[in-house]
């Protein structure tokens, strides 16, 4: 069932509130419904809790401009409304970012991350055209870019076989509101350079994935992540793209439970 906090965040609970806690956290566009097939491999053993980001899918649109610290202090004004004191995240593209800007500004609340597909530091010009990605939504919405984003996040033969499910994809980004969407592209543009060599260092257990063929997040981003924090895992998934946790979603699950499992 669907649940709001006093400020507008939408969210949903699974397990048992007195297990450990993980929070999953969506990308750009999209909702927590992401997150779906994870559920019943964690709610045995963890208290799960799925939210949509700041003006995606039931969650109230934020306050003022989205930034990387919004979208933290977002998280961190769920988990007070939860009374959860320390949480596992795990966190998607967008998602992979808020974990680690969370893990800076709050590492006493962090027990462990997962950074999935998540972009960093980028030569000039990748850099140049995620900036005009990020223009061509602001100045056409989300229909503008929403073709090639989906050939980005998913392998062909997924498209063919699953039109059922990169339709859910194409309908909850063309859904959004379109100044929000545009505001957080330009987060996702952005917001890695406050997370090179980050100041102060992530500390925490980290687990850090991405695919082979993902060209927004790609291998080179995942090893440099990994590198800036110490006794990080790397896992990179050979042949498949951007959303692959939707279209193999248990080549992330297995993984991540080992993970977990092995943590002190």
């Amino acid at each position: 069932m669907t649940q709001k906090t006093a400020q507008g965040t939408a969210y949903q609970l699974y397990g048992n509130p007195g297990s450990p806690a993980i929070v999953f956290i969506h990308g750009l566009g999209l909702t927590r419904q992401t997150w779906e097939e994870f559920i019943p491999a964690f709610q045995d053993d963890y208290f799960v809790i799925l939210y949509d980001l700041c003006g995606h899918g039931e969650s109230a649109l934020p306050a003022e401009t989205p930034s990387l610290r919004v979208l933290s202090d977002q998280l961190a004004e769920l988990l007070a409304f939860l009374e959860v004191e320390t949480a596992h995240l795990v966190g998607f593209s967008l998602g992979g970012m808020i974990n680690r800007r969370f893990a800076m500004d709050r590492p006493h609340q962090v027990a462990s991350l997962a950074i999935l597909n998540s972009p960093h530091e980028r030569d000039e010009k990748q850099q140049q055209l995620v900036e005009q990605r990020a223009k061509d939504t602001s100045d056409g919405g989300a229909a503008a870019t929403i073709e090639t984003t989906l050939e980005r996040w998913f392998t062909n033969a997924f498209r063919e076989q699953n039109p059922e499910k990169t339709d859910w994809v194409r309908q909850t980004v063309l859904t959004n509101h379109p100044a929000n969407y545009a505001n957080h592209r330009f987060v996702l543009a952005n917001g890695v350079l406050e997370l090179i060599r980050p100041v102060p260092p992530i500390t925490a257990p980290s687990l850090v994935m991405t695919c082979e063929n993902d060209t927004g997040s790609n291998v080179d981003m995942s090893q440099a992540i990994a590198s800036e924090i110490e006794g990080s895992q790397l896992l990179i998934v050979p042949d498949l793209q951007h959303l692959d946790l939707i279209e193999r979603p248990d080549l992330f699950i297995a993984p991540l439970q080992k993970f977990l499992n092995n943590l002190p």
